[in-house]
């Protein structure tokens, strides 16, 4: 396994300008617009949560886990190496190589056994090979089943500093993982055949990794991009993460800048495929129904193609935009 620092060069490609020159737009419904076009049927679920964001804090979940009926979804091999293992709302996705499993996001507490370990068995998987738990950012919803799993199968945790630091401080009552690998800017994880690069993408989180994952279809190679977190917390949860340091503005901000980087890195690796952390922005319920329906010589419903991918970076782009203008 290589985990260490690289450089990362990027394509100076002007992929995030629709229409009209983006220096040209300045208002919250001009770069909603822009964000609207970008989205076209595909991107709806992204657009619809971060373009009109409610600002009402979430309801109070009730006491213990909902019920299983609510939640479980069975899994689903996706491409030769990826399988999917999360809920019918919150994902979880295997990476299989010929060293060991990677885990990236490992959903809630009550759910990881039966959806990710149960899971892995389905596909005739065996769990005590997951060697690492990949968490896009130190939410519970994701990084919840990321201590089960290094209890149990020695798993290691790969968080970013700040999303560590997120973690130890929330005072959920849940079993957060201990403290193990952090993961830098560029870095790449090597398991056996296959190579992870993963980036620092703040917006969501201070510490919000976002990944590139090589996988194959019948053989045939593709490039996966998932963008980390998605929401913008900080309108429905200010005090979690409104400062004097990092008003509103240093999260937009923050936001626009990761979506425009990770989309020039996407764009320079061909991403074709996007994967996310929520069912509802990568349209995976519908994509698993498709899936399930396919026949031999049939495209996978995953692979979007390039343009895609850029668009709904665009449309992650345009919309914190959107916010920035409406604080003028």
């Amino acid at each position: 396994m290589r985990f260490g620092s690289i450089t990362v060069t990027l394509l100076a490609v002007g992929f995030f300008i629709t229409g009209v020159n983006a220096q040209s737009r300045d208002t919250a419904d001009d770069h909603i617009a822009a964000a609207k076009s970008a989205a076209r049927d595909e991107h709806l679920g992204l657009f619809n949560s971060v373009c009109t964001p409610s600002t009402e804090p979430r309801p109070a979940a009730a006491p213990g886990p909902p019920p299983r009926s609510e939640w479980h979804s069975e899994p689903a091999k996706v491409f030769d190496n990826l399988y999917f293992v999360g809920q019918t709302e919150y994902s979880a996705w295997a990476v299989n190589t010929s060293g060991g499993i990677i885990i990236v996001d490992a959903i809630w507490d009550y759910s990881v056994e039966d959806e990710v370990v149960g899971g892995l068995k389905k596909l005739s998987l065996d769990p005590a090979k997951i060697k690492y738990v990949l968490v896009s950012h130190g939410h519970i919803d994701h990084a919840g089943g990321a201590g089960y799993l290094q209890d149990h199968f020695g798993a290691h945790v790969i968080a970013s500093a700040a999303d560590w630091d997120l973690m130890e401080h929330d005072k959920g009552a849940w079993p957060k993982p201990k403290r193990d690998l952090v993961a830098t800017d560029g870095e790449k994880l090597t398991l056996g055949d296959t190579t992870l690069s993963l980036y620092l993408t703040p917006g969501h989180t201070l510490g919000t990794l976002s990944t590139l994952i090589p996988v194959k279809d019948g053989g045939q190679p593709h490039m996966v991009a998932e963008w980390g977190g998605t929401a913008f917390n900080w309108l429905r949860n200010p005090g979690l993460y409104i400062t004097p340091e990092r008003p509103d503005k240093f999260w937009f901000q923050s936001y626009s800048s990761s979506a425009q980087r990770f989309g020039q890195i996407a764009a320079a690796a061909g991403a074709d495929v996007l994967i996310s952390n929520h069912t509802i922005y990568d349209g995976s319920e519908a994509k698993l129904a498709a899936l399930a329906k396919r026949k031999p010589g049939d495209p996978n419903p995953w692979v979007v193609g390039t343009d895609s991918v850029r668009r709904y970076l665009t449309v992650a782009d345009e919309c914190a935009k959107a916010g920035l203008a409406r604080l003028k």
